[in-house]
């Protein structure tokens, strides 16, 4: 379903007076047509029709009145969240998470469940089932659902949204994603690498919000980074910029065996940190959970298999610093985010760099990506309700 209102249908000083007024609300509501029109210099008949008409659309509604002022009380307004509503998806090789959220990012419902791990399309039918719960529980209908976002493993082609080195999510790289979601839920797709999403999520709400330059590391199933660089997302020439995956560390990179995780992944992952655990003389078939339940305990092979995995972490985060001298590193992901790993970081980046990154722990633990996809589909619903294109002036 597109999107359309009668905001798309006016001309363009009008849409240019309508982006004037609900910038101003945002910031300042609930505010007066009066205050509006004193932030925006619009004259107050303008303001009085515009308000007007994003009020008998849905976009705006009336909440209170002012009060504490000489004269008249006025009517004083704010968006109307729940107008307009977007999904977010995070898909990762085991679960995958989603939430549904309104016009201003609040959270209305959330559900994981896990992935289908036969993948290729039957992962588009799960995420319309997934869609359909969300609905469901937040008591609205789909017609409200005016974009969804889905976060992936792997390497994305920006231009075509075709993924591409996704080694724990079966099929994915044979299918046209980003058309079969839109085609299944009848409203635009938007793909991201998932880790991606999760620096957006950090700049938009988290850590990154006042740094212009910070990279998001996610150790879990897989591996991967996120890239702020000036201010803005850096994909690279082919859209591969963060897969560290692929950084020669933590075995020998010249080994083939390695090339379809990647040498780090394959030396940091959930799965070579349980193996690493068991190595060390832990329990067989351990979990990457049983490990930190037996650190917490004390155990001596957990903490060896903790500090080891700390120690190739410290390595890759001195070579970003190195290479792109982030302020902070953000990191994030069912391992990355453990309080015990990144003690442990911290304590081994001096020793291997003479100029350490500072290290934060995501505000949003494994939902850095669900966050950050709520936040991408906010800017562009705002942008395709409210924005005007500076080229049709």
């Amino acid at each position: 379903m597109a999107i359309t209102s009668s905001v798309a249908q006016t001309p363009i000083a009008r849409k240019i007076s309508t982006n004037a007024v609900i910038r101003t609300v945002l910031a300042q509501g609930p505010i007066s047509r009066a205050d509006i029109a004193k932030f925006t210099g619009l004259s107050k008949q303008t303001i009085s029709d515009v308000v007007r008409d994003l009020e008998t659309d849905g976009w705006l509604k009336p909440v209170g009145k002012t009060d504490g002022r000489p004269g008249r009380t006025a009517i004083t307004y704010e968006l109307n969240a729940s107008a307009g509503l977007a999904i977010s998806i995070d898909l990762g090789g085991t679960k995958i998470a989603a939430a549904i959220g309104d016009l201003l990012g609040n959270i209305i419902a959330e559900t994981k469940v896990p992935t289908d791990a036969r993948g290729g399309i039957h992962l588009v039918d799960q995420f319309q089932a997934v869609v359909n719960d969300l609905t469901e529980m937040a008591g609205v209908e789909m017609a409200k659902v005016r974009m969804v976002v889905l976060g992936t493993p792997g390497v994305l082609d920006p231009a075509t949204g075709h993924i591409h080195v996704a080694p724990n999510i079966a099929g994915i790289e044979d299918i046209d994603l980003r058309q079969l979601l839109t085609d299944r839920l009848g409203i635009p797709a938007i793909i991201e690498n998932d880790v991606n999403l999760a620096a957006e999520g950090e700049r938009w709400k988290g850590h990154g919000v006042d740094v212009g330059n910070f990279a998001f590391i996610a150790l879990g199933t897989g591996t991967g980074m996120g890239i702020i660089a000036n201010g803005s997302l850096l994909r690279g020439g082919r859209g591969a910029a963060g897969e560290i995956s692929y950084l020669p560390i933590g075995g020998d990179p010249f080994d083939p065996g390695g090339f379809h995780l990647g040498t780090f992944e394959s030396a940091v992952g959930s799965v070579a940190m349980a193996r690493r655990y068991v190595g060390f003389g832990g329990q067989e078939g351990a979990s990457v959970a049983d490990l930190f339940v037996a650190f917490e305990k004390g155990d001596h092979s957990a903490i060896a298999a903790v500090e080891e995995t700390a120690r190739l972490t410290a390595l890759a985060i001195a070579a970003v610093g190195a290479t792109l001298d982030p302020q902070l590193v953000i990191m994030g992901g069912s391992i990355g985010a453990r309080p015990e790993l990144v003690a442990a970081i911290r304590r081994y980046l001096p020793r291997c760099t003479p100029y350490p990154t500072r290290i934060e722990i995501s505000r949003f633990g494994n939902r850095a990506a669900l966050i950050g996809g709520m936040g991408i589909a906010v800017a562009h619903m705002h942008e395709e309700l409210f924005g005007v294109d500076l080229g049709e002036a």
